[in-house]
């Protein structure tokens, strides 16, 4: 029997297109499922894209792999994915990769991959974003794991990867959980990017009374300049579709419930463990909390608001395009400091200029702005936050007048932009000399003696609150 260079298991959309787009690359491709059916259905539909392998029980799949096997898993992220690990596991030799390819939390791949080292196998936690059309055609590629496995593995993944200016995107992002990690702060970015996008839309919609059609128009112009980016065009197509039923516009019918996989928790939950504050990601998935609320909308529609009427014209719209822009700034900068926290925690160094390489195509957050970042993280790879790359500074100096005018005209006519307000509030925050917080050390202290450290000398200190207001080294 001719053996598979590559398998997959789990035929979903996912699985079924990443089988297909490695065939189409000219591997073969061993193919299985839990229900046979399903593979059968891929090979009878899509045979003649290339050679497939099929095989109606696990242990044929992995017999039908040359050594060393590689084994993608593309099943719902879980105890599923534990139960196809241990049963795939029970099949290899060491030297064999069992690569996930699933959204996992990035911990659950960092326990895995340690407990499959020890029995010699390497397991590879890979990113791997696109959605279904990326798979097939070449999405971007974020695999974790040993470097022993790149070597066997990655130039498969870089060929079948997305490609911007001949470069792949698809690169060994570190470690065991590395590779889910990134893939999970770029889905937060998606959170943010969609989240500001939204907010753009309701404002001038709200302000100005203006139909989606015609903005529409407004989003495609935009995506003729520095937003240029995947989101920012499908916006422009969402908001252009009209109902065939009813021939009302299509964002007009679909219920005002925005629903969420979990990624998006995942990015705010990891960020608080890391002390990096990413305002923006946190609100975007709260904005989605509240949408998921309904009865208590209801029960709130009746509270009173300003009177909507119509603000500003075309000067408005270019002030929400320079707020976009530099809100989008603060929200990738955030999820970067997030990478690099993350990197030294678990000492992975992440090449942050790497993953803004990757994520130029193929991924669901690719821009024309990622150029940018990366040009930041060449010319200083130490780089403590990306708003202190003189180009995005300048940006946002720039941008900054009007930024402040959309937050005060949402303010005023009472359209909530969480994304935007904190966006400006984190950048005013991160600009200013000294913060309130050295009021909350002093509460802290008079309550709980938490102790303060003083700006002339080193050292923790205390003053006695309850007795002789006396300062005391701690």
């Amino acid at each position: 029997m001719d053996l598979a260079d590559i398998g997959v298991t789990g035929l979903a959309t996912m699985g079924r297109n990443l089988a297909r787009n490695l065939a189409r690359h000219g591997y073969a491709v061993a193919v299985h499922n839990r229900s046979h059916a399903r593979t059968q259905q891929l090979v009878k539909e899509f045979g003649q894209e290339g050679t497939f392998v099929p095989a109606e029980e696990l242990a044929a799949f992995v017999a039908s792999l040359k050594r060393p096997r590689r084994a993608i898993i593309m099943v719902k992220a879980g105890a599923g994915t534990d139960a196809v690990i241990d049963q795939l596991a029970d099949l290899m030799e060491p030297g064999d990769m069992i690569v996930d390819g699933g959204n996992a939390h990035f911990q659950d791949t960092r326990r895995r991959e340690a407990a499959l080292r020890e029995r010699g196998l390497h397991f590879v936690g890979t990113g791997i974003s696109g959605g279904e059309e990326g798979a097939l055609n070449g999405p971007s590629i974020m695999p974790g794991g040993s470097k022993e496995s790149w070597e066997a593995l990655g130039p498969i993944l870089q060929d079948i990867s997305a490609k911007v200016d001949g470069v792949p995107c698809a690169v060994h992002v570190g470690p065991d959980g590395a590779g889910h990690f990134v893939k999970m702060v770029h889905n937060g970015i998606e959170y943010s990017d969609m989240q500001l996008i939204a907010e753009s839309y309701d404002l001038l919609r709200q302000a100005l009374g203006a139909s989606p059609a015609e903005l529409a128009e407004v989003f495609r112009e935009w995506n003729r300049g520095e937003l240029d980016s995947y989101l920012i065009e499908i916006t422009a197509e969402v908001l252009d579709q009209v109902d065939a039923e009813t021939g009302k516009p299509f964002v007009d019918i679909v219920v005002d419930q925005a629903e969420q996989k979990g990624t998006g928790r995942w990015t705010v939950q990891s960020a608080l463990d890391l002390g990096v504050p990413v305002t923006g990601i946190a609100e975007a998935v709260f904005a989605r909390a509240l949408s998921g609320h309904p009865e208590q909308r209801a029960a709130a529609a009746s509270l009173e608001g300003p009177q909507l009427s119509g603000v500003g014209g075309r000067e408005l719209v270019e002030d929400v395009r320079q707020a976009l822009y530099a809100s989008k700034i603060v929200a990738y900068a955030q999820g970067f400091d997030q990478m690099a926290a993350a990197s030294k925690e678990y000492g992975w160094d992440v090449d942050l200029g790497a993953m803004a390489t990757i994520w130029r195509g193929g991924c669901i957050i690719r821009a024309k702005f990622l150029d940018r970042i990366r040009s930041a993280y060449d010319a200083n790879p130490g780089l403590p936050t990306l708003l202190a790359d003189p180009t995005f500074a300048a940006a946002l100096d720039a941008a900054q007048e009007a930024w402040r005018r959309v937050v005060t005209t949402a303010v005023r006519i009472g359209v909530p932009t969480p994304g935007f307000s904190s966006a400006l509030a984190y950048y005013d925050g991160l600009r200013r000399e000294r913060l309130p917080a050295a009021l909350v050390q002093g509460l802290r202290d008079f309550f709980g003696a938490h102790t303060y450290h003083r700006v002339d000398r080193e050292g923790a200190f205390h003053t006695d609150w309850s007795g002789d207001r006396a300062e005391r080294p701690a």
